[in-house]
């Protein structure tokens, strides 16, 4: 067949082009160019094989956002929001973005009139976020050292002979196992136990010593969406101090519930209204509502974010600090969080966090009522139901996600971490989107799934009776 290189689309149906006669490459560049609608039907179809991301129950992160917010964000697209001498307009959103969650967290020392005031930086989620949040404590703790030891031979260096240790549950997400990997910080895991799926205040004064740099908290586990007992921690720690002089500084992982607690639990202390709270990170792109990927982290005043960390740079057309471990990023996100912020206030977030948690705990009751499965977590913590079916009926957790997946439904089932591995646990993640309808049709879905395995015989074959009725 002789390759055809041009043809009239008014001629050429639409799959009866290049698309359909020449093969594309995937793995090398193409010899020739294409026209933008065959590129743009070539990757679309393609992007068809995915699930669809309203129903993905499994991931946080935010899956729908008002049209006018897809419009801001698509007309952002192209500004480099490390370039704020360019941008100032961006760069001034971004520290008012900085702002508001650091008031938000109760931040020490902020002024109604100045946004530098805050500090903090946005991130590329709460993975950056993490990283930065924990080289803090890192630095800080080499300071610790270093002051113990001034006027010895070592000084400054003091801390190089030897290993720092952050204290966390075995509950935390990847990110923080790589923050340890890649920054060389002994982590000293807390085991979770049967029926126990958060760490307690005895487990982290039993783990800390003089080279721990600090100990993270959750509020809001990825596994479960439970709250950790930050304020007992905390307290914990303060008594510790108080015995054994140790100073252990506390970050909350509020990834998954920093932008839930303020408005569901306006009166729970978890943030800076401890004094013992160095830091905190939060994903803008999960119950901040806002499409992935943005974050924040913020400290509770100047003093806990060393110097060091901050560099300056005057290339792009001024001398600005910056200290975060990615450069150059699109400033769309944190104008998709500025939108939500000023279109939602407090009074929105609060009503939006409250709807979620009522469709969650509407699911959680079902699920209870059923007599079929045990509640773990009823989204009344956060908008995060955790389950796991009551008694052997011969098919596992597993089982049931994969065949929810049969009616578009994304509902992960995964093990619990060290201590309660013998756990399988299955996860609906509330988010705005999912509606009171939607949460309904899962309902009966799981009902027809339920009533589809029933029918199964253990090696996964249907009985005669079922085949008969």
């Amino acid at each position: 067949m002789p390759h055809v290189k041009y043809r009239s689309p008014s001629i050429a149906p639409a799959y009866t082009g290049r698309l359909s006669t020449d093969p594309i490459p995937s793995l090398r560049l193409p010899v020739d160019a294409m026209e933008p609608a065959a590129a743009y039907r070539f990757i679309h179809d393609e992007l068809m094989l995915d699930g669809s991301s309203r129903l993905n129950l499994a991931t946080f992160v935010t899956t729908w956002m008002d049209p006018e917010a897809d419009r801001l964000m698509a007309e952002t697209f192209d500004k480099n929001m490390i370039d704020k001498d360019e941008y100032p307009a961006t760069a001034a959103i971004e520290s008012r973005c900085v702002a508001m969650v650091a008031d938000l967290f109760h931040a020490e020392n902020l002024r109604d009139d100045d946004a530098s005031s805050a500090i903090g930086v946005s991130t590329i989620g709460s993975s950056e976020a993490v990283m930065l949040g924990g080289l803090a404590m890192k630095w800080r703790w080499k300071e610790r050292v270093s002051e113990k030891a001034a006027g010895s031979e070592k000084d400054g260096d003091a801390w190089k002979g030897r290993t720092p240790n952050l204290v966390m549950g075995s509950n935390v997400q990847v990110v923080w196992e790589k923050f340890c990997r890649y920054f060389e910080v002994e982590p000293r895991y807390l085991p979770m136990a049967r029926d126990r799926y958060v760490i307690t205040p005895e487990q982290v004064v039993g783990a800390v010593d003089e080279d721990t740099i600090g100990v993270v908290a959750i509020l809001g586990t990825t596994y479960t969406g439970e709250l950790e007992p930050i304020a007992e921690i905390c307290a914990a720690l303060d008594k510790l101090k108080k015995k054994k002089g140790l100073d252990i500084p506390v970050h909350v992982d509020a990834a998954s519930g920093g932008f839930v607690a303020p408005f569901l639990h306006p009166d729970l202390k978890w943030d800076f209204r401890l004094p013992r709270v160095a830091s905190i990170n939060v994903s803008g792109h999960k119950y901040g509502l806002t499409y992935p990927g943005i974050g924040f982290v913020v400290w509770r005043n100047a003093d806990q974010l060393p110097e060091e960390l901050i560099f300056r740079v005057n290339y792009l057309g001024g001398d600005m600090p910056t200290f975060t471990l990615n450069f150059s990023r699109p400033g769309n996100q944190v104008v998709g969080q500025y939108y939500n912020f000023l279109r939602l206030g407090r009074a929105g977030y609060t009503q939006v966090m409250q709807t979620l948690s009522a469709t969650a705990r509407w699911f959680s009751d079902k699920l209870e009522s059923s007599h079929r499965f045990d509640v773990i977590a009823d989204g009344s913590a956060i908008p995060v139901v955790a389950f796991t079916l009551s008694g052997d009926y011969g098919y596992t957790e597993f089982d049931v996600s994969a065949s929810l997946r049969s009616y578009g439904w994304q509902v992960p089932a995964y093990t619990m971490p060290d201590g309660a591995q013998d756990a399988s646990v299955l996860r609906v993640v509330v988010r705005e989107g999912f509606s009171a309808d939607l949460a309904r049709s899962l309902w009966e879905d799981l009902q027809s799934v339920l009533a589809h395995l029933d029918a199964l015989q253990p090696d996964g074959h249907f009985t005669q009776e079922h085949f008969a009725h």
